[in-house]
């Protein structure tokens, strides 16, 4: 069975055990190192495949559906086609090397890196939040954002609140995800088509499914605030925890593997070496 983005799968791996904190504080570096600048944009999307790898290997460690991604990322094709579209007809800016012709129009490398490089970003932010939350339980990740905003409660700043609220929507994320996959295959035991018809059939057919989604959430949200009442949940109360997190061996490898990481991108962003030019490679232009 194919396990949803972003849900937790419960195994005893080092990544599981490890202190919650230090994996959403990892998760933060993670993401600003995606963001970063390494020079040329081959160098980039040279570094980004090679987080890409670390992040399998991260994932096989954790025991994280890492394919789970791809088959979210399956309708984001047109977004990527979309881009591709807008890069075409309004960059006219645009020179260096031809990549290919669609008829008379030429499309050049620069248009090609560019889509690369923003759906390489989507990849690989989508791919370092879903480990985060298929090895961290949604309580954890309370405990952790309320830990790390903390000091926000100084400026009476309802940080609880907001962690809660943020959790149970991660959490909620893949069970939606599980509800919009029964529907659409009730629906379509009904006779409805998701993939074939008029634009207006789908329009149609889209709509049928949004519905139903949109009342199964409404309704998983009341109880889950009753379920929450009944426990005698008040968010406005002091907060106390059940489990207190402590450090152990495979936190403290997990800050040192998190400081060498962050080290070694801020020093290749500093740097900026340009490989391919060092091997003597020949890549298309860009400008």
């Amino acid at each position: 069975m194919n396990t949803p983005l972003g849900k937790y799968q419960a195994y005893k791996t080092p990544l599981h055990r490890m202190d919650p904190r230090i994996k959403f504080i990892a998760m933060i570096l993670f993401m600003v190192s995606v963001f970063l600048s390494y020079g040329t944009p081959y160098m980039n999307l040279t570094i980004y495949g090679v987080i890409l790898l670390l992040l399998i290997l991260l994932s096989i460690l954790g025991r994280a559906s890492f394919f789970s991604v791809f088959r979210s990322l399956a309708g984001l094709w047109v977004m990527v086609v979309f881009i591709l579209i807008l890069n075409l007809f309004f960059n006219n800016n645009v020179s260096g090397d031809i990549a290919f012709h669609i008829g008379s129009l030429p499309v050049y490398w620069y248009t090609v890196i560019n889509v690369l490089y923003i759906f390489s970003r989507l990849v690989l932010v989508i791919t370092i939040s879903n480990l985060f939350t298929a090895t961290t339980k949604p309580m954890e990740m309370t405990s952790a954002i309320e830990w790390l905003f903390y000091p926000l409660t100084l400026i009476k700043i309802p940080v609880h609140k907001f962690a809660m609220a943020l959790s149970l929507a991660l959490r909620f994320i893949p069970t939606l995800q599980e509800e919009t996959e029964r529907i659409q295959k009730a629906q379509a035991s009904r006779g409805i088509d998701f993939k074939q018809g008029k634009f207006k059939d789908k329009i149609t057919s889209l709509i049928s499914l949004i519905i139903p989604l949109f009342m199964s959430a409404f309704t998983t949200s009341g109880q889950l605030a009753d379920a929450m009442e009944a426990r005698g949940y008040d968010p406005d109360s002091k907060r106390t925890k059940y489990k207190t997190n402590r450090f152990g061996s495979v936190d403290v490898f997990g800050i040192l593997f998190t400081a060498l990481y962050l080290g070694a991108m801020i020093y290749l962003a500093v740097m900026k070496y340009d490989l391919y030019t060092y091997l003597g490679l020949v890549l298309p232009a860009l400008k």
